[in-house]
C-alpha cells in the first residue's frame, strides 16, 4: 500500500470528525472536536503554526484520506515535534508508521531540520510500535508528564535526527 502526504482541505473536515470522534483520540486530543465546524477549525487552526497533512491511500472510490501527521513547534536550533493519528478502521495496516517516515523525510529536507521529537503516552504501546517503524529511537520515560481530566500520565520520548539511517524500504 502506497501512503501518501498532502495538504489538508476544507472537505476533509468529515474525516476529521470521525477521528476525534474515536474514544482514544477523542482523550489525548488537545484540541476538541465534537461538530463538523470544530473539525473545519482544526484543519483551519495548523494555518501558520506547523506543517500538518492529510494521509491518504488508494481506495475502491479513489484517494481516501486515513490520518494526519504533522510537524509543529519549530524552533531555532532545527529541533521539530511530530504527531499523528490514523482513523479508526485504517489502523494496524503500517500507515501511521509509513506516513511519519515520510513525514520525517520531508521535515529534514524541505525544512532542514536537523531532530524530531515525539511522545506517547507509556500505556500506548501501539503509539510506541509506529515511532520505532518510523526510526524513531526511545529516548526515555518522562513521568506525569500529561495530564488530562485530573489524571497524570507518564510518556515515552522518540527522536529522529537528520544523520540517522534512512528507514530501509519495507520498514
Amino acid at each position: 500500500m502506497h501512503v501518501r502526504l498532502r495538504e489538508w482541505r476544507a472537505d476533509d473536515a468529515p474525516v476529521v470528525l470521525r477521528a476525534f470522534r474515536a474514544p482514544d483520540l477523542r482523550t489525548q486530543a488537545s484540541w476538541p472536536v465534537v461538530t463538523l465546524k470544530d473539525a473545519s477549525g482544526w484543519i483551519t487552526a495548523w494555518q501558520g503554526v506547523g506543517h500538518a497533512f492529510a494521509v491518504t491511500i488508494e481506495g475502491p472510490e479513489g484517494e481516501q484520506v486515513v490520518g494526519n501527521v504533522a510537524v509543529s513547534r519549530l524552533d531555532e536550533p532545527g529541533n521539530g515535534w511530530v504527531s499523528y493519528w490514523v482513523v479508526p478502521e485504517a489502523r494496524g495496516r503500517g500507515i501511521a508508521a509509513a506516513a511519519t517516515g515520510e513525514l520525517a523525510r520531508w521535515a529534514f529536507g524541505e525544512l532542514g531540520l536537523h531532530r524530531l521529537e515525539l511522545e506517547h503516552r507509556v500505556n500506548n504501546p501501539a503509539s510506541c510500535r509506529v515511532a520505532t517503524k518510523a526510526g524513531f529511537r526511545p529516548e526515555g520515560i518522562e513521568r506525569g508528564k500529561l495530564g488530562h481530566e485530573g489524571v497524570r500520565h507518564d510518556v515515552e520520548r522518540h527522536t529522529r535526527l537528520a544523520t540517522d539511517p534512512p528507514l530501509q524500504t519495507g520498514e
